[in-house]
């Protein structure tokens, strides 16, 4: 297979979709984020055509053509009821349940294409992890492990050969519903998690949508301040935060080290059982156009921190904590990747 063979990725979010690609040696074609509505609101119909949209415009942008197509990766979040059928996923809308989503797809990619084209579906936290790891390790042979908190907490192992681990049920890396290790954390209570367990999930006490309880918890140890005597509705207080830490407040910058620092002993417990070499941390926090460096390093610093005591005595020296590096591409790119895996020559 030439290099002029190349392999497409779709990342579907609720409101937009990404569309990225890579040559058959695994080099991205463009780092430039290229994405389009998604239009789940419409319908299932007009989702296909945004994706096949997305893929004819990345195109026809660099030159290429349907015939240069070894196949493709479709990112979509969970849950499925089994591959490619969606399950009840929170940010799209209850008609999507039962959607075979695969099967329509590859129909409107061979459409598109006048033949047929090889198609893969996976998690779009698990892509992300492929794409970045891909990234990290440069073409080693080696395990990564992905954190990405934002609204949730996503989670990815990728093996030494570039997969995910998907799980029998295609629930794989869940690593977000986990119990956190409430004894290590100081005087806080289970908090409420949105997937409905009551065990106190990691995703609640690193994430935006723990914020609200969190603010609760560390709101009265500062009485005087703004926030204290604001009527604000409660999502407007809690998405102030990161920008106020990053002027220096004391009370969000209190909060985002207790979210480091769950992250953190959550990279420890996740590492003793992986056992890989690197460690990815994504999500918003690390995202360079909304955070500075310094905000940045603080952040990374307190994983770090809260991660090395519990690592095993060869993990101390081995295990690098680094920021991810893709953004908003990471999904896309992984599910090309994943695709080049799939049906690319061996």
């Amino acid at each position: 297979m030439s290099r002029a063979t190349i392999f497409l990725g779709t990342d579907s979010g609720a409101t937009t979709s990404k569309t990225g690609g890579v040559f058959a040696d695994g080099q991205i074609i463009s780092h430039h984020l290229r994405q389009s509505s998604t239009n789940s609101q419409a319908g299932t119909t007009e989702v296909i055509r945004g994706w096949v949209e997305g893929a004819n415009g990345f195109l026809a942008e660099h030159g290429l053509t349907w015939s240069q197509v070894g196949g493709v990766g479709l990112a979509l979040p969970g849950p499925y009821l089994s591959y490619g059928i969606m399950g009840q996923a929170a940010n799209l809308p209850a008609s999507f349940y039962g959607w075979n989503f695969a099967a329509d797809y590859a129909s409107a990619l061979a459409v598109a294409a006048g033949r047929t084209i090889a198609l893969v579906v996976g998690n779009d936290g698990n892509y992300g992890g492929v794409g970045e790891a891909h990234r990290v390790t440069g073409g080693r042979a080696a395990s990564v492990l992905m954190l990405a908190p934002g609204s949730g907490l996503g989670a990815a192992y990728v093996d030494p050969h570039g997969l995910p681990l998907n799980g029998d049920t295609l629930s794989g890396m869940e690593g977000g519903h986990m119990p956190a290790p409430l004894h290590l954390l100081g005087n806080v209570p289970p908090f409420r998690c949105g997937c409905g367990r009551d065990w106190g999930c990691i995703e609640a006490y690193t994430t935006i949508s723990g914020l609200p309880q969190l603010l609760e918890v560390f709101l009265p140890r500062y009485p005087d301040h703004p926030l204290a005597g604001s009527k604000l509705p409660a999502k407007e207080k809690v998405l102030s935060l990161r920008s106020i830490a990053q002027q220096g407040d004391a009370l969000a910058l209190d909060i985002f080290d207790f979210q480091a620092r769950a992250l953190g002993l959550h990279v420890a417990n996740l590492v003793m059982a992986l056992d890989t070499e690197y460690v990815v941390i994504g999500g918003g926090l690390m995202d360079p156009g909304a955070t500075t460096p310094e905000f940045r390093e603080r952040y990374l610093s307190g994983v770090r921190r809260a991660a090395e005591p519990y690592f095993w005595s060869p993990q101390r020296d081995r295990v690098k904590i680094v920021p991810a590096t893709l953004g908003e591409l990471s999904q896309a790119i992984g599910a090309a990747l994943v695709a080049r895996h799939t049906f690319g020559a061996k």
